[in-house]
């Protein structure tokens, strides 16, 4: 199946990252004395634990549109010791039935009402956002562990800026550095994942302008699929910060990139494992 070109740039970039921070030791190469010029391993040797000519393997990086079986892409991604994400992540945007004019549903898109009673029924702090990560509807509880969602301005409230711009939602979150790489990792996936929409682009031009911190955590190119995280939260009334499992609970069925999470105290959350 051909790559098309949209998609074959950002796997060409992926595949670039992924080779420039695996040595050649971690590769499972024999050790070769001398100095080397090229970060992590070079292209020549990834298309011989891949099996692919150097030819094919260096157009896949250029972004070049290529035809490409599952087949090599996974050998690509066993030579490149691809975590699951990453090799989950790696196989997406291969995908030849993905689109390729992925728009993410805006935050001003109408959500059920009904959506809204259901959380502001959850005891713990709760919300729901889409693959934009813009926060689309929250509960009494994540205003007050979190942040006023209602406060901030509506192009601002995606999570993706509240963690590196919102000072009172940054001084709550105890373990905010893990926080962060863990939220930046997951939207990569979907800035990736819609490659054609705008405004993840945007979003991080601005970040990229406005947060040195969010710089640092782009550029490795790190991926990972959104699951149950953990989060140390200050309660300015306690001495002692308080301990919440994120768990992402369910998809919408008429919205699939829709989220509901729910931050569950982390003695509550252990019993509800049994």
């Amino acid at each position: 199946m051909t790559i098309s070109s949209s998609r074959a740039k950002t796997i060409g970039a992926f595949l670039k990252s992924r080779r420039e921070r695996l040595t050649p030791e971690n590769a499972g190469l024999a050790f070769v004395s001398g100095q080397r010029k090229t970060p992590g391993l070079r292209r020549e040797e990834v298309a011989v634990l891949a099996g692919v000519s150097v030819t094919y393997y260096t157009w896949l990086e250029q972004g070049r549109e290529l035809t490409a079986s599952r087949e090599v892409i996974e050998s690509i991604a066993k030579a490149l010791r691809l975590s699951p994400d990453e090799k989950g992540h790696l196989l997406e945007l291969w995908n030849p039935y993905a689109s390729d004019t992925a728009i993410a549903p805006a935050a001003q898109a109408a959500l059920d009402p009904q959506v809204q009673t259901v959380i502001d029924q959850v005891a713990y702090p709760s919300y729901i956002t889409n693959e934009r990560t813009e926060v689309l509807a929250w509960n009494k509880a994540a205003c007050e562990k979190l942040t006023d969602f209602a406060s901030v301005p509506a192009e601002g409230r995606s999570l993706i800026r509240l963690v590196f711009e919102n000072e009172d939602m940054r001084r709550r979150i105890v373990n905010l550095d893990e926080f962060a790489s863990y939220g930046v990792a997951v939207f990569r996936t979907y800035y990736d994942k819609h490659r054609e929409d705008p405004w993840y682009e945007e979003t991080v031009e601005h970040l990229n302008r406005n947060s040195p911190a969010f710089v640092q955590l782009w550029k490795p190119y790190d991926v990972q699929h959104k699951r149950g995280n953990r989060v140390f939260l200050r309660s300015f009334a306690d001495s002692d910060p308080v301990v919440y499992d994120i768990r992402p609970l369910a998809n919408l069925s008429d919205r699939p990139d829709l989220h509901i999470c729910v931050y569950m105290p982390a003695s509550e959350s252990r019993e509800a494992d049994g």
